[in-house]
């Protein structure tokens, strides 16, 4: 399997690696050091971008849920009650017959 590390990321291993060796380590012990680091930065990488992929995911799914909740709100439907078409009508000539009894007996 090829090591797809940068060579930043291996730059700042061997600096970490370097930083903290002990008086009399080879240097192939710090090489080993380095490539451990090395190992543990390209994981956590990894890491990095599945975390960074699933909270995109979540984002864009709670923007699709608002935004069809927004479309559900600004199309309501006449199907909920074809029944009571009549009833707006039916009360604005009851206020009229209201409004015209209260004027005849008022004068």
């Amino acid at each position: 399997m090829k090591n797809n590390v940068s060579e930043e990321t291996r730059n700042e291993a061997m600096r970490v690696a370097k930083a903290t060796q002990k008086p009399g380590q080879t240097k192939e012990q710090t090489k080993l050091i380095a490539q451990g680091i090395e190992k543990g930065i390209a994981e956590y990488k990894k890491q990095q971008k599945v975390k960074a992929r699933e909270r995109d995911k979540a984002r864009k799914q709670q923007q699709k849920a608002k935004t069809s909740a927004v479309n559900e709100v600004q199309q309501p439907t006449d199907d909920s009650a074809p029944g009571l078409a009549w009833l707006p009508w039916a009360l604005l000539a009851l206020s009229w017959l209201g409004f015209i009894s209260l004027y005849v007996m008022t004068h």
